[in-house]
Order: C-alpha cells, then structure tokens, then sequence
C-alpha cells in the first residue's frame, strides 16, 4: 500500500513541475508579446492605436493621456469628468466626452509619423 502511495506521490509531483515549467513558458511568452505591443517603437504606430481608440471609448475619463504620458492632462480630464460632471449634471463629462472624441479621431486620422513627431516627440498635449 505504501508502494502505491509512493508512486502516487512522484507522479503527482512530476505532473505539477511539468506544469509549472508549461505556466512559467506561458508567462514569458506572455510577458515578451505584451512589452512589444505596447513599446511604442519608432513609429509608435501601437500607442497610436491604444490612444485613440482610449479617447473614442472612455477619452471622458483622460486614461489615452496617460498613455501618451500627458499625467498632468490626464488628471485635469478625469478631475473634470468626475468632480465638475457631479456638480453640473453631467455637463462637464459631456464636455470631457467630446474632447476625448475629437482627440481619438485625430490620432487616428494622423500618419504614424506625424502622430510620433506631434504627440510622443514634440509633447502637444491638447488636440
């Protein structure tokens, strides 16, 4: 019976190495696909894309600002959306709304080229 249990044991233990030498391949594999998609490399076509789809969908919030690295942009949109949009009734995240979507299409109406030069290079922060 101890025989049993012994064998039981080792195979159990081989399955969860094999297992976690299959988790930590996933991981790195993970880990290497999601620095290159988001590494922004010369052409930044990736935060093109990431950005102004971000503007489109919740740019009310500022989270493409962040992205782009606007952090004082950024919190000025979200700050607006939420304590303004409070006070007046929505009116301020109405605003923010529209600001958001006005900058996704423009980021993505933009070459890769002049997106990178306007906006990763050249720092303009509003439209």
């Amino acid at each position: 019976m101890s025989e049993e249990n012994k064998d039981f044991g080792d195979k159990a233990e081989e399955s969860a190495k094999e297992f976690s030498e299959g988790a930590k391949k996933a991981a790195s594999d993970f880990t290497a696909g999601a620095k290159e998609a988001f590494s922004g490399g010369p052409g930044g076509e990736n935060k093109k894309m990431l950005a102004g789809i971000l503007a489109i969908v919740i740019g009310s919030l500022g989270i493409h600002k962040f992205i782009l690295g606007y952090q004082k942009e950024g919190i000025i949109m979200l700050v607006i959306t939420l304590v303004l949009g409070a006070v007046t009734c929505g009116i301020g995240a109405s605003a923010m709304w529209v600001v958001g979507i006005i900058e996704g299409i423009i980021y993505l109406t933009k070459s890769d080229e002049e997106f990178y030069n306007t906006y990763q290079v050249g720092r303009k922060p509003w439209f």
